[in-house]
């Protein structure tokens, strides 16, 4: 299988200019270099960086200068310590992973598609050219098994805008069921060689996300010990599996863009699942980048991730 070289690990910006109060106050204060820095000491290689679409657009779809600004800071701070960036869109008018978000209609709607690949355009003219350092991800978790079709149209139109001013830069998509790795083998053969093929993995859902008051069914004060018995690397080997037959198939490279645990599991399991799945990433030479750099419930670099955070940035 091809390897994602330059994303071999990173983590998540998840909360900054994504998923937040789209406010200036925020985007100031949020993730500063400093923050960029201490990413770095983590000995991470690149930070996936989540943004809305109106982070850059208005209501109408007209550029938002200054939003674009927060993206040229974090490309030169990650340039600055080292690290290369995935800029992934998190949320698109008329979609979001997040049914709280109220965005609706993107895949009934000509327009709305036009809209998402006119956005790719113009941040493909705007940062095309990094493409040593830079890759673009076209949209996070697409959620229903019957946008298949639709979404593997909208893939293709999206890339063959973008190559009209990109043509080097590697490009991630993901399939469907917030992007399983079950979802792959339904997803357009790529475009060309420099496309990725992505996945996310938070299994089993019961222990990654105890609690999580988000979780339909979830008792937010369920707790789990770590199952050594149940989840090991074989565990992750299995539930990869379809993953890694459609790289093979394709011969392209996979990449993880998120994984964690949250921050209400004890530390010391949450250290055991992250040593059990970076064993598998190991193994099969799959990139991965963990959710989340701070806060939104999983930051690693948050005061409760503190009495294994030295050994858990080796399993990153």
């Amino acid at each position: 299988m091809k390897k994602f070289i330059g994303y071999e690990k990173g983590v998540n910006l998840g909360g900054w200019l994504s998923q937040c109060c789209h406010t200036k106050e925020h985007y100031d204060s949020f993730i500063t270099e400093e923050d960029i820095k201490k990413a770095a000491s983590f000995g991470i290689d690149h930070v996936r960086l989540p943004i809305d679409y109106n982070l850059v657009e208005d209501a109408n779809g007209s550029p938002v200068e200054e939003g674009y600004r927060y993206i040229d800071s974090a490309l030169e701070w990650c340039g600055k310590y080292g690290l290369k960036v995935v800029l992934d869109l998190h949320k698109t008018a008329g979609y979001s992973f997040d049914k709280g978000e109220n965005e609706n209609g993107f895949f009934e709607s000509g327009e709305l598609q036009q809209r998402f690949i006119s956005l790719w355009e113009k941040l493909a003219k705007r940062y095309g050219k990094y493409s040593d350092r830079a890759v673009f991800e076209l949209l996070n978790e697409v959620t229903e098994q019957k946008y298949s079709d639709t979404w593997n149209d909208i893939i293709y139109k999206a890339i063959e805008k973008i190559r009209t001013h990109a043509p080097d830069i590697m490009i991630i998509t993901g399939g469907y069921w917030q992007n399983s790795p079950d979802a792959l083998p339904d997803i357009a053969k790529p475009y060309d060689d420099k496309v990725v093929l992505g996945f996310h993995c938070y299994d089993p859902l019961k222990f990654t996300h105890q609690g999580a008051p988000w979780v339909d069914g979830m008792d937010v004060n369920f707790r789990m010990a770590f199952p050594e018995n149940e989840i090991n690397t074989a565990f992750f080997e299995q539930r990869f599996t379809a993953a890694l037959k459609t790289a093979e198939k394709y011969d392209a490279p996979l990449y993880c863009g998120e994984y964690g645990v949250i921050d209400r599991a004890d530390p010391k399991d949450v250290l055991a699942w992250y040593k059990a799945i970076n064993a598998a990433f190991l193994k099969y030479g799959i990139s991965r980048c963990a959710w989340n750099f701070k806060e939104k419930d999983f930051g690693i670099s948050d005061e409760w991730a503190s009495p294994v955070i030295d050994e858990l940035v080796k399993y990153l």
